[in-house]
């Protein structure tokens, strides 16, 4: 299956039915006054969000999707049946924006949150409805409310735990690779990941975290170079980062490995300013190709530039059970903030 993370459909709910128009006539009762019906309601179009999918790729092959319309009333006070809803199911993560305005409809950022795109028309009244004391032979009913129709772009940004950042053949994906069950294709040139991948780094019994591998990042990616945006959406959704940095030059496009952190965080805070400021793990990768004094004297220059650089090889193994155990301790000490803030679970859209 491929990875999709953005499609544009047109989402339409089911109108509503008509009212009847009709009069009860029997034998021995040839006058016995309107018996018009109302119309079934319309049905809802809903979007909601499950972890059984993980790409928005189902939805490429089909642009249009419509709820079911209410049933027309009948004769003797019979109402019409309501439209069945249609439910449509998006990955965890999914934004809904209105391509016309550009406004945001919908986050569905945890599983089983669900939102009314688009109402069902309401059913029409049938003729009994407008009977009076001064009009007894009422010969009219509603239409129906209408369908609503929204032409809306679905945008899937990855909810990860934490995120890589890092130039293109930083080791990314190899570490990603190492550390969980994740198995992305990993090669010595540039832009090997062209899709984001996601993995869970078990700790046992004590459960495990989600790592997501973001494809690399070059400069000028804020205004579309390179992956461009496509890909720096989906570190938004991440608690911290680990940003992987070279400690080899070969064949980087950016030879200083200090230059190369700051080009990265330049174009987050390019993307989103608050995405700078957000907390990092700087990682030295491809320590095992660097001489030990080399190493220890780039480790200097970053803690001179107020940044502590920790030493890894993905290929040795050197430094990953470290990394993941800090990894653990940061995630754990920003859950234990949350509920000291008391900021509760996220709000569900109820419709709109």
């Amino acid at each position: 299956m491929r990875f999709v993370d953005e499609v544009e459909i047109t989402c339409i709910s089911g109108r509503g039915g008509e009212g009847s128009v009709s009069f009860r006539s029997e034998k021995y009762n040839p006058r016995g006054g309107p018996d018009g019906g109302d119309g079934g309601r319309g049905g809802n179009l809903v979007l909601y969000a499950s972890t059984r999918s993980n790409t928005l790729d189902h939805l490429r092959g089909r642009r249009v999707y419509k709820a079911e319309p209410g049933v027309k009333g009948g004769s003797n006070n019979r109402h019409g049946r309501s439209g069945e809803d249609f439910r449509l199911k998006v990955p965890v993560g999914t934004v809904v924006v209105d391509v016309e305005s550009g406004v945001e409809l919908a986050d569905l950022d945890h599983d089983g949150c669900e939102v009314i795109l688009c109402r069902g028309g309401r059913g029409g009244r049938g003729n009994c409805r407008f009977k009076t004391a001064q009009n007894r032979t009422p010969r009219k009913a509603d239409q129906g409310g209408p369908a609503i129709e929204r032409h809306v772009r679905l945008e899937l940004k990855l909810i990860a735990d934490v995120g890589l950042l890092g130039f293109p053949n930083a080791g990314k994906s190899t570490f990603i690779s190492v550390v969980s069950n994740a198995r992305p294709k990993v090669a010595d040139y540039p832009f090997t990941t062209l899709v984001p991948n996601l993995g869970v780094v078990s700790r046992g019994w004590d459960g495990g975290f989600v790592i997501a591998d973001i494809p690399g990042l070059v400069q000028g990616a804020s205004e579309g170079h390179g992956l461009g945006h496509r890909f720096l959406k989906h570190v938004e959704r991440c608690r911290f980062f680990l940003h992987l940095v070279s400690a080899s030059s070969y064949g980087e496009p950016v030879e200083d490995p200090l230059e190369r952190f700051r080009a990265i965080n330049g174009e987050l805070a390019a993307f989103r300013e608050d995405l700078a400021d957000r907390a990092q793990i700087v990682v030295l990768t491809k320590a095992d190709l660097v001489p030990a004094e080399e190493l220890e004297e780039l480790i200097a220059r970053f803690a001179e530039a107020g940044v502590e650089a920790v030493p890894l090889s993905s290929v040795t193994g050197a430094g990953v059970d470290a990394l993941c155990d800090k990894c653990w301790l940061t995630l754990q000490a920003m859950l234990e903030a949350d509920e000291d803030d008391d900021s509760g679970d996220p709000e569900q859209p109820d419709g709109l």
